[in-house]
């Protein structure tokens, strides 16, 4: 995506293209740079030069850190580099500014993992034949929604990532937008927070905000021209993807286990029609997601791709 006006500071095509991904999704490392924006180049040579040069210009800096054995660089947008994506309005504007303290810190895992599971799908949909690219997900994206249990609090679901995938049947010629909530589970949460993350999804799915003014406008507004507010946003509730790693398979797999424990023992999930799916980064970057490495949270236990289709909820979309 070229900027359409000079490009700050004489950075190329490439560079402007990393700028955006780092504007997007806040850190990145080398590697992840260069399978986005790379990917058939067998060498990163490219995109490492491009980085640097950014470096050099002020507009992105890095930070080492060891992973088996290797440093690698993880990379971000200094302020002067995100005022000049700004400055393009090529992007939602994102109030979040990353920092050396911030790249070093304890989310810094959780950021990557995030990326991560994005490359696996941008990596999937280009050996598959569809569509999602690097920047067609969004990290953090706030839904607010209310809690009747919780009356007076403004609430938010916040996803890891909302993702969006063009799903290409080339035997029907027909082509589906597909729309993810990503949860990353990094076996540092609780199973308990976990689950109660997903009744939020819930919540939301429920949640039909109430129209200002007397309480009677109110009620005929519910009653006759109420709409969830997630209508407003999505044509069809996305699909809720909850992908596992930092430990050991068999761990992850207990993980997964216990969360369908908790999610069949609340009834508002076991009443609320949406599609929540479970696997591993491992298996995701492996298999892609449009094989059967999705464990579903609610419903029978036979693995499923990333449509989520499972006896209950049928085939439709």
């Amino acid at each position: 995506m070229a900027y359409p006006h000079p490009a700050p500071l004489g950075i190329g095509p490439m560079g402007q293209r990393a700028m955006t991904v780092l504007y997007q999704h806040r850190l990145v490392s080398t590697d992840q740079m260069h399978r986005l924006l790379a990917p058939h180049h067998t060498r990163s040579d490219k995109i490492r030069l491009q980085l640097h040069t950014l470096r050099e210009a002020g507009l992105a800096d890095h930070v080492g850190r060891r992973t088996h054995g290797q440093r690698a660089l993880l990379w971000w947008l200094t302020p002067k580099g995100a005022e000049a994506v700004e400055a393009a309005d090529l992007l939602p504007a994102r109030p979040y500014r990353m920092s050396p303290e911030a790249a070093a810190g304890p989310l810094q895992e959780h950021t990557l993992a995030t990326v991560e599971t994005g490359c696996a799908f941008v990596t999937w949909a280009d050996r598959l034949g569809h569509e999602c690219g690097p920047l067609d997900w969004s990290p953090e994206s706030a839904h607010p929604y209310r809690d009747p249990a919780r009356p007076g609090e403004d609430l938010a679901l916040i996803p890891d990532a909302v993702l969006n995938y063009v799903h290409t049947d080339h035997t029907e010629h027909t082509r589906t937008l597909l729309t993810f909530f990503v949860e990353l589970d990094r076996a540092t949460m609780t199973i308990a927070r976990l689950a109660h993350k997903l009744h939020a999804y819930a919540r939301y799915h429920q949640h039909t905000p109430q129209a200002p003014g007397p309480r009677a406008t109110r009620t005929a507004t519910r009653s006759s021209a109420a709409v969830p507010a997630w209508r407003h946003r999505y044509p069809v509730y996305p699909r809720v993807l909850l992908v596992f790693t930092g430990a050991e398979p068999a761990r992850l797999q207990r993980r997964i286990a216990d969360l369908r424990s908790l999610a069949h023992a609340d009834p508002l999930l076991t009443t609320t029609p949406i599609r929540a799916g479970a696997t591993t980064l491992d298996q995701l970057r492996e298999h892609g997601p449009f094989a059967p490495i999705f464990t579903p949270i609610l419903g029978p236990h036979h693995p499923v791709d990333a449509w989520l289709r499972t006896e209950a909820a049928g085939t439709a979309a």
